[in-house]
Formats: C-alpha cells, structure tokens, sequence
C-alpha cells in the first residue's frame, strides 16, 4: 500500500520530468523531417518581416511587423520527382476561425506553409468570409528557415522529451 512519501516522491518525479522538458530549434530542413519522421510536435514562428513578399506582391511596400504560428500536426512530405518537383518539400497548413484583425466580425485564417529542401521557405496567408467564402485577403511570403546563425524569418522548434519517455 503507497504511503503519503511514496505518494508524494511519485508527484514530485512525475512533475519534475514535465518542467524539465524544453523546447529545441531545428535549424534546418534534414533536422524538420526528422522530427516529424519521429513523431515529435512540431512549431513553426513566422516573422513575417524579415521575409520579403512573394514576387506579385513586392509593390506593397515593407511588409507589416507580424507574427504567427502554426504547430504542424499535418502534413505532406514530396520527395524530389514525385510530382515532377526539383527538389524535395513538406507542406501543412491551418485553418482557424478568428476575429477579423482588418475588418469587423469573423474570418477564417487559413495559412500555408512550404519548406523546401534548400531551406527556403514559402508562406501563404489569407483571410476568408466565413458564409460567402469570398478571400479578403491573400498574400505569400518568401522566407528562410532561421538556423540562429542567419537573418530567416521562420522559426522551428520541437518540445524536447522528457528523459524516461
């Protein structure tokens, strides 16, 4: 039978494993399929403004302090050839209802996210009427994964596991 010391060893093993994980950055495209090969969670921070607008965009001038994320927990892996592409990518994306930030009422956010092979990365966001589906906004950006030693605009990080797990 547990006692109130084994009880409360146990409580405190338990949280300490939990409080000790961290998160890790995954400085590149090898290092992203990896992780989600393993099964790990995967975040994404976008900055969008050390990105530079996608070419048909470029005439909008600097491009608005703004951040996102998206922890992927879908996606699609296309290995070089598969769908006469060059070079091998992965692409999720995320839909969610929000407030409509440039208008009044709901929007749907929908964002999706390429990364290729080279690092690159290309980010599309647009803000879609909920009842006439009609796009408000759309706009793509060109980015880099961030290794933390470059200027990229898209950060990834994974939640390290707990030792024992």
């Amino acid at each position: 039978m547990l006692n109130l010391k084994s009880l409360s060893f146990f409580l405190i093993l338990l949280l300490s494993e939990t409080v000790h994980s961290q998160t890790i950055r995954i400085n590149n495209f090898s290092d992203l399929m990896l992780a989600l090969n393993s099964g790990e969670q995967v975040r994404v921070v976008m900055h969008y403004s050390q990105c530079k607008w996608d070419t048909a965009l470029q005439s909008q001038g600097a491009i608005p302090e703004a951040t996102a994320s998206i922890v992927i927990d879908t996606w699609e892996y296309f290995a070089p050839g598969a769908i006469r592409n060059k070079m091998a990518f992965v692409v999720f994306s995320k839909s969610a209802l929000i407030e409509n930030p440039i208008g009044k009422g709901f929007v749907y956010n929908y964002g999706k996210v390429r990364v290729n092979e080279d690092n690159s990365v290309i980010v599309s966001a647009k803000y879609i009427h909920p009842k006439s589906l009609r796009t408000l906004m759309d706009e793509s950006f060109r980015c880099t994964i961030h290794s933390g030693e470059n200027a990229g605009g898209i950060d990834l990080f994974k939640q390290e596991r707990p030792m024992g797990n």
